[in-house]
């Protein structure tokens, strides 16, 4: 093990992947297997400093075997704060929390560099709500924020350009292993790179060369500050994906890597795609189950012959399987599997003891790690509630007393709550009242686009069923039944069922569920209604999934724009795959009432009605109402019940898997 602080650390042994648990030299740094966590920002920053939280979630990879943990961005000055919750490394402070990291890192024989970050014009937000002044090599706005930054003065480049050295060095003092340098996505390098935002006429604009100088003058300070002993890395997107014609091609970054390469400053290269300045373009930072696995793995391998150092890829990498195919390939030296550690931080300890079928593998779902930063909170993991949570539930502690529990209900909630309470040493018992596990899931996996998702069911089932949880199919639950089981406790997760709101019907028009359309209901011909009350997933999906059957679909959203309360990478993609089919999506509208041939919408705020005809059909996708009635029905028994998930209150998957571990935990 290559690190500066610690004793040294044997290398994995090959196993059942060679090539993916085989060390990897990177410049003074030895990794003891290939698979890294990338730079992701955890929000759990605090004053822009490492906390507690931000420690306990990187041991958890360390421990779970993750060769190489590189930390998220850190800004190297104070107008880099491109978010309110950003880690910084530009004053002395940050040493201390840095260096607890690196210690607790280390401890588990994982590496671990730092990211050293200027977003230049990629400003998200702020600490107060006014906009700060955007700063970037020229005035050149940003399409997805709306930004216009301010040229940089020539003698604020140079300024820039050293603190990236003295970040570097205060990362060699916390004793950390390397620093890497973001060029990707469209921050400021890469602003620099690009002869479409960087306008300039000076030494830093104008011909390749000069637009190259500014990288090469940051990685030059960034490997005087960092010292010998720590690697210098560079992350990079090989083409920005951008879809308009702004964005940096691959072509121009593989001309500007040789260059680099030739220099002998660079350890690595760490490859991506994708850029935050465009709306397509920032669908690559976190790429959905919209895109298949290790997608990105032939721009590393334009790399290869570019570079002499080793290169790292980016890119739905989820599997063990899949990243030992890469590096079989030779398409790249090391894989990033940020999400799939998100997911499963033991991913890499159980794929070296062969354990595969216990890994927990990461469906792209987008909706608890990235979704929650877009948010501003700490990241976690709809099947994994526990990351970001470690300090809470990081250990699962074993019950005083052994209880006999049953849980009603064999959807994402029941099945949590099913192993964790069994993990914990309880008996359980989980009745399902279907031939089959998963509840809403075995739905959503019908929805274009998101087979993957189902995905999540098996895992969880997974784990009730390796934590010694019964499990009987086929059983509807009563109180009779109950009583003759004589559970100590009760866990309800019993789910809901689809919301019908009441409308004007005339003479009898098609009226469905979106539930029924995903089970099969015939729907006919002609242009078919989708009216969406909540703009998730559900009404969106179903329009796409009606249109690919080659119906007319017109898509009413009760909100701004469809899919507005899903992750905005997922939520493009459907969109996208929406508007292709000739999907037509109105806004702001709520369904008033039909007739075999007119759909009757209400705009939501004037009332103007917004009539659709002809129309032959309406399908609703309106919400769910909880059911409750065993919960009814047991109250005032003297049992112990608990409701979790949507018997509790219609939500989504990670509120289901959270209540079973939250209930679950204090059984």
């Amino acid at each position: 093990m290559g690190h500066r602080n610690g004793s040294a650390v044997e290398p994995d042994q090959p196993g059942h992947f060679p090539l993916l648990f085989s060390p990897l030299r990177i410049g003074p740094a030895t990794i003891r297997n290939r698979i890294v966590s990338s730079g992701h920002d955890t929000v759990m920053a605090v004053d822009g400093k490492v906390s507690d939280q931000l420690i306990a979630y990187q041991e958890a990879r360390a421990a779970g075997g993750a060769g190489l943990i590189v930390v998220q961005v850190a800004g190297i000055h104070t107008s880099a704060r491109y978010s309110s919750h950003v880690l910084m490394a530009d004053d002395d402070t940050c040493i201390p929390g840095l260096a607890r990291l690196a210690d607790v890192v280390h401890a588990h024989g994982t590496a671990i560099f730092q990211q050293l970050f200027h977003d230049g014009r990629e400003l998200m937000e702020s600490d107060d709500g006014t906009l700060p002044v955007a700063y970037a090599p020229s005035a050149v706005p940003n399409e997805r924020f709306g930004v216009m930054p301010r040229e940089m003065p020539a003698s604020f480049v140079g300024e820039m350009i050293g603190c990236y050295g003295a970040a570097a060095a205060r990362v060699a003092r916390a004793g950390l292993d390397g620093v890497e340098v973001v060029a990707s996505h469209g921050y400021l390098p890469a602003q620099f790179l690009n002869p479409r935002t960087n306008l300039r006429t000076d030494s830093y604009g104008g011909s390749a060369e000069n637009r190259l100088r500014f990288l090469r003058e940051v990685i030059a300070a960034s490997r005087d500050g960092a010292g010998p002993g720590l690697a210098v890395g560079l992350r990079i997107s090989v083409g920005e994906e951008s879809q308009s014609a702004e964005g940096l091609t691959a072509d121009e970054v593989l001309q500007a890597l040789g260059a680099l390469d030739a220099d002998g400053l660079l350890d690595y290269v760490s490859v991506v795609a994708g850029t935050s300045a465009t709306t397509a373009g920032s669908d690559h930072i976190v790429p959905s189950m919209a895109y298949p696995a290790g997608y990105t793995a032939p721009l590393a391998a334009r790399v290869k012959p570019v570079v002499s150092v080793p290169v790292m890829v980016a890119g739905r990498i989820n599997q063990p399987q899949d990243a030992e195919l890469i590096l079989r390939r030779g398409d790249a030296d090391a894989t990033v599997m940020t999400r799939a550690l998100i997911c499963d931080p033991e991913m890499p300890a159980k794929a070296r003891s062969g354990a595969l079928a216990t890994i927990r593998a990461c469906i792209g779902c987008n909706q608890a790690c990235i979704g929650h930063f877009h948010a501003g909170y700490p990241i976690s993991c709809i099947q994994r509630p526990e990351t970001g949570r470690e300090l809470s539930y990081g250990v699962r502690l074993p019950a005083s007393r052994a209880k006999h529990v049953v849980v009603v209900g064999g959807g994402p909630a029941g099945l949590k709550a099913a192993a964790v309470a069994a993990e914990r040493g309880h008996r359980v018992t989980l009745l399902e009242a279907g031939r089959r596990l998963g509840g809403q899931v075995l739905l959503a996996q019908e929805i274009p686009g998101r087979a993957e998702f189902g995905g999540a069911i098996g895992n969880l089932a997974g784990e009730a069923e390796r934590a010694g949880a019964k499990i009987v199919l086929a059983t509807t639950a009563d109180e009779r039944l109950l009583r003759e089981l004589a559970p100590d406790a009760i866990v309800l997760a019993t789910g809901a069922l689809p919301r019908v709101p009441e409308l004007e019907l005339a003479d009898s028009p098609v009226v469905l569920t979106a539930w029924e359309v995903l089970q099969g209901a015939p729907v006919p011909s002609g242009r078919v209604v989708v009216a969406d009350w909540r703009c998730d997933w559900i009404g969106l999906g179903v329009a796409t999934l009606l249109a690919q059957r080659g119906r007319k679909v017109t898509l009413g959203v009760c909100g701004y724009h469809a899919g507005q309360r899903i992750q905005q990478y997922v939520r493009d993609a459907m969109i996208g795959d929406a508007l292709r089919l000739g999907v037509e999506i109105i806004p702001l509208v709520r369904p008033y009432g039909a007739d075999p041939e007119t759909v009757y919408l209400q705009h939501v705020l004037t009332g103007e009605p917004v009539l659709i005809e002809p129309a032959c059909a309406l399908v609703l996708s309106a919400g769910h109402l909880s059911v409750t009635g065993l919960a009814l029905t047991l109250a005032g028994s003297g049992i112990d019940v608990h409701e979790i998930g949507d018997c509790l209150a219609p939500r989504t998957v990670e509120e289901a898997v959270l209540d079973g571990l939250t209930v679950a935990s204090e059984l």
